[in-house]
């Protein structure tokens, strides 16, 4: 079977009517052929702190971090071998576009990405560094994502379908796949260094970082998920879902760390397109996670390699979503 053939049973990511909401990226997408594909880093004179599943973080003296977003791409927990052209660069500058426009709710760790501004000692990598990469104060992270859903989607719709809930949150009965939920949820999970995170109750999370600290944890969330949600409806894009992470820095004062908002952490869908009753098109990973769904594979390690039209049009997507939410487009 050929990955046209594949390609042909997800009708709704692939058709002329339901991808007019990207088709002005792939123009920009033809001005930027020459920007390089970063699928890994390697700098022997630093420390390598971590290795993501995409972003590669490495020491930066005593108070700081180094984080580079990768063109990796994951889904269902494990790290497809194609990379995506633009996706990290896509990554860093949203994040920094949201961590500004959100400050007033909460501090975050950003330091600067403009590199200028960075130590000496990360100067002779600037040429994978441009456009793709944070300096980040250090901070004590908390070891659960801070989940907010506002509609009825992914495994919250599975999981209403089964009990009638979503995380312990009762809904109403009647509800239709991606419907908007009546209030936006808080529904942390466990961060997994390996596998799938683990949903937990507020009760649960409590136990381990104090109820005040969940209090401010779900407050926060919240606030932001509300803001950003709103700002996005004003550009064309619905934030059905999105995970937020915090740390403790120095001072002991908790902040906004890792990504913010990008169509890794978030579920994005076109306002024009949207309709309930389906999953409908999206600005973020899901089109890779269908594309998976319609091939012969078993979600375990080694992941197959992108057909170059799924990669193609997965940066085209994550480009659009960049320039709606922004205003501006990539940097790279």
């Amino acid at each position: 079977m050929t990955s046209q053939t594949r390609l042909g049973k997800i009708p709704h990511l692939c058709s002329s009517k339901s991808t007019s909401f990207y088709s002005s990226s792939k123009v920009y997408q033809n001005r930027m052929t020459a920007a390089a594909l970063i699928a890994h880093t390697d700098f022997s004179d630093l420390q390598l702190v971590k290795r993501g599943k995409v972003r590669d973080v490495y020491a930066a003296g005593d108070e700081h971090l180094l984080i580079v977003a990768t063109d990796r791409i994951s889904a269902f927990d494990c790290i497809l071998p194609t990379p995506i052209k633009h996706k990290g660069a896509v990554l860093a500058q949203l994040s920094r576009f949201w961590f500004e426009r959100l400050k007033h709710i909460t501090p975050n760790h950003l330091v600067t990405t403009k590199l200028d501004e960075m130590p000496e000692m990360l100067q002779s990598h600037k040429d994978k560094l441009r456009n793709r990469s944070m300096l980040v104060k250090r901070t004590e992270v908390f070891p659960f994502e801070c989940v907010v859903r506002g509609y009825l989607a992914g495994s919250g719709w599975k999981d209403y379908l089964r009990t009638g809930e979503v995380c312990g949150h009762r809904l109403p009965s009647g509800l239709c796949e991606s419907d908007e939920l009546p209030e936006p949820l808080f529904t942390p999970a466990t961060k997994a260094a390996e596998g799938h995170d683990i949903n937990i109750s507020e009760v649960e999370m409590s136990a381990f970082v104090g109820v005040e600290a969940t209090n401010h944890l779900r407050e926060v969330s919240l606030r932001l998920y509300r803001e950003a949600r709103q700002h996005a409806r004003t550009r064309g894009i619905i934030i059905a879902d999105t995970k937020f992470e915090f740390g403790r820095d120095a001072e002991g004062q908790i902040i906004l760390v890792d990504e913010a908002l990008t169509p890794d952490s978030s579920r994005f869908w076109s306002a024009n397109d949207y309709r309930t009753g389906i999953s409908p098109p999206s600005f973020d990973k899901q089109f890779v996670r269908d594309y998976l769904e319609t091939i012969d594979w078993n979600k375990q390690p080694p992941a197959p390699p992108l057909p170059p039209e799924v990669a193609e049009a997965t940066t085209e997507r994550y480009l659009e979503a960049h320039r709606l939410l922004t205003g501006t487009e990539l940097e790279d």
